[in-house]
């Protein structure tokens, strides 16, 4: 199960790729952006989630 603490960072990479997708689709004019960056800011939450979530995992596991 040591690859669950790696697949966190898959988050963070989507993160980046809808915001870029965001960007480029705001200065294109495009009326879709907003589901770009609310997909990366539910990326970036998630990060959160499953660090904290990984954190505790650890925490009871030494006990």
């Amino acid at each position: 199960m040591g690859y669950l603490k790696y697949t966190q960072y898959v988050y963070l990479l989507f993160a980046v790729y809808f915001i870029y997708d965001g960007i480029t689709k705001l200065n294109a004019g495009s009326d879709s952006f907003w589901l770009s960056f609310a997909i990366a800011v539910m990326a970036i939450f998630m990060f959160f989630f499953r660090r904290k979530f990984a954190k505790k995992f650890d925490d009871n596991k030494k006990q």
